[in-house]
């Protein structure tokens, strides 16, 4: 089976912060500045936080769980620790036997 690679060329076009937001530099800005008013340069130098749909397509890119700007800490399903799987393997069985 072959191995499970991250794309190398998202890794080096955006940076997850420690709460697992994916932060990205804004499109247009280093070519053709004199075009564009101060403003919009201002606007476009300091990035931004990537939405969560889209961060739904980043994190199957690299393999990881992402979160949006718009999506809460508490969202990110997490896997259940060794005694949390315990517990509900043993209301399962309980479910099972009882029906």
């Amino acid at each position: 089976m072959p191995k499970v690679k991250t794309h190398k060329g998202l890794l080096k076009r955006i940076r997850i912060t420690k709460t697992g937001k994916v932060r990205y530099n804004k499109a247009g800005y280093k070519h053709l500045r004199s075009a564009k008013s101060p403003d919009r340069l201002r606007r476009l130098r300091g990035g931004g936080y990537m939405e969560s749909a889209d961060t739904k397509r980043m994190s199957k890119l690299l393999f990881r769980r992402l979160r949006g700007a718009s999506q809460p800490r508490s969202s990110i399903r997490r896997n259940p620790s060794p005694q949390e799987r315990a517990e509900m393997r043993a209301k399962a069985k309980e479910a099972a036997a009882s029906a």
